[in-house]
């Protein structure tokens, strides 16, 4: 088929890369503009946009689609269909209406369950036990389109957003050319989504990163796990802000925040219960076992957090 691709961050480039191999024809790439980056604020193309003009595609780049020139050059592009995975920009409805098919959009939830920014996030720090990957017919509306294809996915004990954004990226990756092959031969299904159960995954605000040691252990658990590796969630010790990157529940109990363990390991009570932080990083240093962690930063079995 005559594609357009369109996204923007590392999740979508194996989604584009199985497209290529697949011999779908790439009319061209759209992704968010370059961003400055680093101290010298150099312009730093983004994950599609470095895979795609290494394929030798097309990339274009519009600050949004409100101009008539860049409405104009899209639907010329003639289109079977257009794929949107992660791109980051409201489409208008004269570009979801111009391909032949519409456009495809790939969500890493089980819609309407986690509609919007953060899906991976929010479904670990809920304590999901499964999620997924759709593929919906866009319309107007956040992620409301009815679902075309799904595939479901468990969300692991020990699952943190880095790993589990791993497992969805390669599950759509194997989705989508699954979905044009059956919607070439008309064998898609556009189911509407149920009205109940809408939840949304709103991006992630810094004011939420800090621990909240009063909930239980379970909660503190998803929310480290699924703050991890980014932005972290963290809390402070001795007037250091320190990261928790992986952590488990544990056994014990104490008030919010006091230290139960730190014979090689670091134990800390919560509202209900206690978790075992596991995976550690202080500023400007690597990510660290609690033992290591333990070693170099002094803390000790009753101070509180």
């Amino acid at each position: 088929m005559r594609l357009a691709f369109m996204g923007t961050p590392d999740f979508s480039v194996p989604v584009l890369a199985e497209l290529i191999a697949a011999g779908h024809e790439i009319a061209a790439v759209y992704s968010r503009a370059p961003a400055p980056s680093g101290r010298g604020h150099k312009l730093k193309l983004s994950p599609v946009h470095a895979f795609a003009e290494a394929s030798g595609l097309e990339v274009r780049t519009p600050k949004n689609f409100k101009s008539r020139e860049d409405i104009d050059a899209f639907a010329a592009l003639d289109l079977d269909a257009a794929i949107v995975v992660a791109y980051g920009m409201i489409l208008p409805q004269a570009v979801l209406d111009a391909p032949r098919h519409g456009c495809l959009n790939l969500h890493a939830s089980l819609l309407p369950r986690w509609r919007g920014a953060a899906p991976i996030q929010r479904a670990i720090m809920a304590g999901d036990k499964t999620t997924g990957v759709q593929v919906m017919q866009m319309e107007a509306g956040l992620d409301t389109g009815p679902i075309l294809l799904s595939e479901t996915v468990a969300i692991a004990a020990d699952d943190t957003a880095g790993s589990l954004h791993d497992k969805l990226s390669a599950v759509a990756a194997q989705l989508c050319p699954r979905a044009l092959a059956a919607l070439e031969r008309g064998g898609l299904t556009a189911t509407p989504q149920p009205e109940e159960g809408v939840t949304y995954a709103h991006k992630i605000s810094a004011s939420e990163a800090r621990i909240d040691w009063s909930r239980s252990a379970s909660e503190v658990d998803c929310h480290i796990r699924g703050l991890s590796p980014f932005p972290g969630a963290w809390f402070e010790a001795d007037g250091e802000r320190v990261k928790a990157l992986m952590s488990k529940p544990a056994q014990g109990e104490g008030a919010p925040g006091d230290i139960l363990d730190t014979d090689g390991k670091l134990v800390i009570a919560c509202g209900e219960g206690a978790v075992d932080l596991v995976t550690l990083q202080r500023a400007g240093k690597k990510p660290q076992g609690a033992d290591e962690f333990l070693r170099g930063f002094a803390l000790e079995k009753g101070a509180r957090l």
